[in-house]
């Protein structure tokens, strides 16, 4: 049962285990979810996902599938144990309780099917032929307190709400690109929190055990406010071919801004030379030396690069080869020197992973990075936290 439904989750990656799978079936089993799309959807996500950030890849999964049943000949396919009444005409009670029933729902399939045979044409209204509207134990539209329905395509009494077409979840997708949230939440595994400064914070347990002492006298007690001690360098690529991905980096750089106090941000192009700045506007009048950046900034500090790496090979490996000005020294040596001074490291690229693969200097830049180059998504940014930790 609902293999295909297995197959389409696995196709869309989720790792569903067959454990989980069991489990789904047992739950159908006892009827948790019974003939309601809605509670099918519910039921077999908190059973079949364990990490948000795979809903969103489970809503295109569900999608796929419910439009693929929906096609389905009823006629021929819907097995009898799943046949039941599912809409309902809006009708008083007292119209209701005038609408004769067949009897047990065995009965109701069974004549559902002699109808089936009887009739060869279209129908609409009416109390005995399947079709549309009207009050037939069998069809679309209509009322019968006891009726199948069949060939129709949402609820006429109640829309159906289909969550899962929300797409509410894909900004925790991991493969998908980042928003500022999706930034955040990722970030929050490089913290590392102290306290340090003034006293300006109630340390409350402290305060209880002093007043203990006391003899229930109040003594308040202080202690300094707890902030994420972690220090990052930011290096950040502008210009050429990193304008397609302006908006991106504008919410890395303001979810930085979020969770870490200590954040020093430089800008380059392309590839790393003599010199950074501070100001893009001011690039060429306000130029930092490397060597300043590195002298200035202890170890303690994290190194980040974000940056296309989408160059000529020569821009990084000889002298002379930036496109903006004569530079002494070949890009890849400046890298070097910056590496090895700050001992983590981590290169972010926004430009999807599938295209790396075709140019040389992204390689060149990896290599460089000894493999440390990780995609601008939420599982990319994870895993470069993970190595500047």
């Amino acid at each position: 049962m609902f293999v295909e439904f297995f197959q389409t989750l696995r196709r869309h990656g989720l790792k569903t285990s067959i454990t989980e799978w069991l489990d789904l079936l047992a739950a159908m089993k006892a009827n948790l979810a019974f003939a309601d799309v809605d509670q099918f959807y519910h039921l077999s996500r908190l059973i079949l996902v364990k990490d948000e950030s795979y809903y969103d890849k489970f809503d295109r999964a569900f999608s796929e599938y419910v439009e693929k049943v929906a096609k389905t000949d009823v006629a021929e396919k819907i097995p009898n144990d799943w046949l039941e009444n599912a809409l309902k005409r809006e009708l008083s009670e007292e119209e209701k309780q005038k609408v004769q029933q067949l009897g047990s729902l065995e009965e109701l399939i069974k004549t559902f099917h002699e109808r089936l045979k009887e009739q060869q044409k279209r129908h609409q209204g009416g109390s005995k032929w399947i079709g549309t509207g009207g009050t037939s134990p069998f069809g679309a539209y209509g009322y019968h307190p006891g009726g199948i329905r069949i060939g129709q395509d949402g609820n006429r009494n109640r829309s159906a709400s289909k969550v899962w077409d929300k797409r509410e979840f894909k900004d925790l997708d991991k493969s998908a690109r980042l928003e500022q949230r999706g930034f955040q939440v990722a970030l929050r595994k490089l913290r590392q929190f102290a306290r340090t400064g003034a006293a300006s914070e109630l340390d409350l347990d402290e305060t209880i055990a002093a007043t203990s002492r006391k003899g229930g006298l109040l003594d308040l007690k202080w202690r300094a406010e707890r902030h994420n001690a972690v220090k990052i360098i930011l290096l950040l690529d502008v210009g050429g071919s990193m304008d397609d991905y302006i908006y991106q980096c504008e919410q890395l750089f303001t979810a930085l801004k979020s969770e870490f106090k200590h954040l020093e941000l430089f800008y380059f192009h392309n590839c790393v030379y003599e010199g950074v700045w501070r100001a893009n506007s001011r690039r060429r009048e306000e130029q930092i030396p490397t060597q300043q950046l590195i002298q200035t900034y202890g170890e303690d500090y994290k190194l980040l690069f974000v940056g296309d790496a989408t160059m000529g090979p020569y821009e990084i490996a000889y002298p002379g080869g930036s496109v903006e000005h004569w530079n002494e020294e070949p890009g890849q040596a400046w890298l070097e020197r910056l590496t090895r001074h700050f001992d983590k490291v981590a290169w972010l690229n926004p430009q999807p992973k599938q295209y790396w693969q075709y140019y040389m200097s992204v390689r060149m830049i990896n290599d460089l990075m000894a493999g440390r180059m990780y995609p601008l998504t939420i599982e990319g940014l994870e895993e470069a936290m993970e190595k500047l930790r």
